[in-house]
């Protein structure tokens, strides 16, 4: 559990998450869930520009996919809560993103059911008075592997 009493605490969680992604080996699913203005596409950008970034970093609520391209990956950042049938996302190419090498971070991954990669990781954002509190749960090995990776370096 992970306290983010300000926008600065988000930011630099998203810092430690970008640290940690720079020196994993492997592509990962990461579903970003919380309620409605929670900080997940606070986090979202966080990361993304932490990782290098240097343009604006825009929310993808009405593109559903915006795609970020570093060295050697690509980090996909989905928002799909204006989805209307999973089915879409088999028209934006979700399923041709290479998940053993890129990264994928998407919001209300719960509405893409049948038609997203299988999830690596949740990192779920919650209101706590003033502030939010941030959980980390790993559905597979890799998820396991960056979990222990993100808390090694920091």
């Amino acid at each position: 559990m992970t306290t983010l009493a300000d926008a600065a605490a988000t930011d630099d969680f998203g810092r430690r998450i970008a640290a940690a992604l720079g020196v994993f080996d492997a592509g990962l699913v990461v579903s970003l869930a919380g309620e409605l203005g929670a900080g997940k596409t606070a986090l979202a950008r966080a990361v993304i520009q932490a990782l290098g970034h240097r343009g604006h970093v825009v929310s993808p609520s009405y593109t559903l996919v915006e795609p970020y391209a570093f060295e050697s990956r690509t980090l996909y950042h989905l928002d799909l809560y204006r989805l209307g049938d999973p089915e879409e996302l088999e028209f934006l190419g979700v399923r041709e993103i290479d998940t053993r090498r890129d990264w994928v971070f998407v919001e209300w991954a719960e509405r893409g059911t049948g038609f997203l990669p299988g999830l690596d990781l949740e990192i779920e954002i919650a209101y706590a008075g003033r502030g939010r509190k941030a959980h980390a749960s790993a559905y597979s090995d890799a998820g396991k592997r960056f979990l222990e990776t993100l808390f090694e370096t920091t």
